[in-house]
């Protein structure tokens, strides 16, 4: 099987158990951008046995809930899409409305190309840091 998700991290590994890993995307412009990606190949959410779509679901919501926390963003934005990648993975992605992407999708064209405020980046690093302890109750 040729998944880049089972053959490599998908993104800057922040924390992992048995279940699943959390990574940091680095996409320009969206500092805190994560993915919470299953730890092994499944296609799609239904495919896993329901404990353990539930315990998937409530990593996603997990992180989501540390990223709010630690960022403050304006919106929060979670997409399991998986059309490109057929391995069960969620991104977590904050976002704000002078976000070069916003209102729309992160993966459509940018409106503008200015600068993310240092502190943003800043909260994003620290975010990325406390990650660890703040899922620390998640066991594999």
């Amino acid at each position: 099987m040729n998944c880049e998700l089972c053959h490599g991290a998908g993104g800057r590994l922040l924390w992992q158990n048995g279940l699943a890993r959390v990574v940091a995307v680095d996409e320009p412009g969206l500092p805190g951008f994560l993915r919470v990606i299953a730890a092994r190949h499944v296609r799609e959410m239904t495919d896993l046995p329901p404990e353990e779509c539930t315990r998937l679901l409530v990593l996603v919501l997990a992180v989501e809930r540390h990223l709010r926390a630690a960022l403050q963003p304006d919106k929060m934005n979670l997409a399991s899409l998986g059309n490109v990648t057929p391995h069960v993975h969620w991104h977590v992605i904050p976002r704000w409305r002078d976000d070069r992407h916003f209102p729309g999708p992160v993966w459509a064209p940018a409106r503008h190309d200015g600068p993310v405020p240092p502190a943003r980046e800043a909260a994003a690093r620290e975010m990325e840091r406390t990650l660890p302890a703040a899922l620390a109750a998640f066991e594999g």
